[in-house]
Formats: C-alpha cells, structure tokens, sequence
C-alpha cells in the first residue's frame, strides 16, 4: 500500500469536466459506506439525507485568486505569471508596503533577477530571486494591488482543464468558486465545496445542521505529481491555514456530544487532522499545514467526508485510501467510471461515512 502504483487507475479521457454542471447541486453523488465497502448512487441535493442535525459540516472559505497574468518582458517575449503565495503577497504589502511574494513563471527564457515584465493596466513585475523552480516577484501598480489584479488576473484553473477558444465563454471568475468563499488566497478552489448552492447550504442549516467555516488556502501543491515510487518519501507542500477559537470550540462540542464531524473537502480533512491534538480535540490557530495523509493514519477528528474524484498517483487520492481503504477507494472509482461520472474539478462528488 506504499507503492506508487498502488495508487494508479485508467481513466476514460471523455471522463474529465472541462465545464462545471449547469446547476451546482445536480452532480452526480456517490454514497461510499466506508466500512462496508457498499455503494449506492444519488443527486448531490439528496446529501441532506446523510447529514444529521447532531452532525456538524465544516467548509474550507478560502476564495481562488485570479492569480494568473500574462504579459511581456523587458525584450518582448511573452511571459506568464502565477502567484503562490497571495497571504504572504498581503504580509508583505502591510509590512513593506509592497506587494511580494513567490510565483511560478513561464517564459521561452528564464528572467533573471532585475529583470522586469510588464501587465495591462500598469502593472509592473521585478524578479527579486528565484531558488529551486520558484521565482520571487515584487510588483508595483499604479493604483491598489488587489483592485489591478481583479480587473486584469485570470482564475488558474488546472492543467488537465481543457478549452477549445470556439466554444462558449464561460466565467469560472464565478462558477470555480464555492458559494461561502470569503477569505481571499487559493490558486485552486476546495473542489468538493463547489456542489453546494445557496438553496441547499439553507436548507441544510433549516434542518438544524451546524454549519462552522475554516480556512485552507489551497496551493499549486495540490497539482504537483508524486515523483517517488515509496509513497513515506514524497514530501507534501505547505498550505496557509486558520481555525478560529468559535470554529474549534464548535466542532468539539459536537464530537463530545457524539455527533459526526462531517468535512467538506480534503483540504478541511487535512486542516482539521493537523489541527488536532493528542486528545482528539481541535485547536483554534493559525500556520502552515503540511501533513500527508496516506493509508496507515489514524484519523482523530473527521467522521465523513465529502470529496470529489482526485487524479491517479495523486496525494488527495493517498488521503481518501487512508479514510476509507484504498481497494474500496479504488472499487468506487470504477464504479464511478461504469456509471458515466464526471472527474477531477468540475467533476461528480463522493459521500464517505
């Protein structure tokens, strides 16, 4: 169960969304009894049924930047900018007064330090550093940061999203966002989070069901391929994470009451285990999350989670083994993949309890 290739499936390539469903609740859901291995088949707006009112559901509120630019260097060339690190962008911007952080840059030729890229709207790029394949950008605007990079970024959407220019425009501004997103930061969305709509969130907290919002700030980490072939030596990336003493308060008086602490998401699942103490309680703060979560983990808060369908070889893919066994993990995807169900991003979900 440490290979890499215990982690591997074939997926059919017409299986991949590259457009999210018309109407965000009306996904394909899959029911995954995890002990039991049993499977049955629903509607995402039919997940009231699973969720009890002693149960509490936690979302991850961090809201996807438009964080990718493109523009030109200094000689013309065309060049591509992603940011990494918005919160830490933020820090420094309070600090300094200026806004830098670490990005990804694509270009025929790497930049050096000194040089500049140019954006629309004014916006001016200097590479301060640039140390194993990460580049550390000072940006300058000529009016606020945040404000230029709303008008002229772009939402990174995953690499294995594909878009014929021909067809229909589409705003993933809006749609790669979930409903509840509040804490601006991620370069990628809390993929699970984004079958709820606004209908269903209130219909969810009618039927008395605790809703307690967190934040992870979901990094290009999540994207990154697993390029060992013993899985113990993969090293995870770290991604900015706050738990609240309300929201860490709330979710431990349910697990004292007995309730289920129900996670929207591996990025909640991972937050919420890092955050967990040798008592099994959550801690309310703020950091840096980098735990790796793979079969043999002992899970000590989350009860059941609501996740969607993660690339082969992957580590989120490594984490829902760990929740739930990695042959019914693997019997569910196939199952899925008989059954027609979108994957990855804008993909079909899984309930797992």
């Amino acid at each position: 169960m440490f290979s890499l290739q215990d982690y591997n499936y074939h997926l059919p390539e017409h299986l991949i969304a590259h457009y999210p469903q018309e109407k965000r609740d009306q996904s394909k859901l899959l029911f995954l009894r995890r002990h039991k291995g049993e499977i049955s088949h629903h509607l995402f707006y039919e997940i009231e049924k699973f969720i009890n009112p002693d149960d509490v559901l936690v979302v991850n509120n961090t809201e996807v930047i438009p964080g990718r630019l493109y523009g030109k260097k200094e000689t013309g060339g065309k060049v591509e900018i992603l940011i990494l690190d918005y919160a830490g962008g933020l820090r420094s911007l309070a600090d300094k007064g200026e806004f830098e952080c670490d990005c990804l840059v694509k270009a025929s030729k790497r930049p050096r330090p000194g040089k500049a890229m140019y954006f629309d709207n004014g916006l001016k790029a200097n590479v301060i550093d640039f140390n194993d394949g990460i580049f550390r950008i000072k940006f300058s605007a000529r009016g606020d940061f945040t404000d230029t990079l709303y008008q002229i970024g772009h939402i990174p959407l995953p690499p294995y999203i594909k878009r014929n220019q021909q067809q229909a425009f589409h705003d993933d501004k809006t749609t790669y966002q979930t409903v509840y997103a509040s804490k601006k930061g991620a370069v990628a969305a809390p993929t699970a989070g984004l079958h709820f709509s606004n209908s269903l969130m209130e219909k969810l907290k009618s039927k008395g069901i605790k809703v307690v919002e967190i934040t992870l700030h979901v990094g290009y980490g999540s994207f990154l391929p697993v390029r060992v072939s013993d899985i113990r030596n993969h090293k995870i990336h770290r991604e900015c994470f706050l738990i609240s003493k309300a929201a860490a308060d709330a979710i431990n008086r349910v697990k004292s009451r007995g309730g289920r602490v129900v996670a929207v998401g591996t990025t909640t699942v991972r937050t919420l285990e890092y955050a967990s103490d040798a008592g099994g309680k959550v801690v309310n703060g703020s950091g840096h999350c980098d735990l790796f979560i793979y079969p043999g983990y002992t899970f000590k808060i989350v009860d059941a989670m609501i996740t969607n369908y993660h690339l082969p070889k992957s580590t989120l893919l490594m984490l829902v083994s760990a929740f739930a066994g990695r042959l019914h993990i693997l019997n569910a995807y196939q199952e899925a993949i008989n059954n027609q169900y979108r994957f990855y991003s804008y993909g079909d979900t899984m309930f797992i309890a």
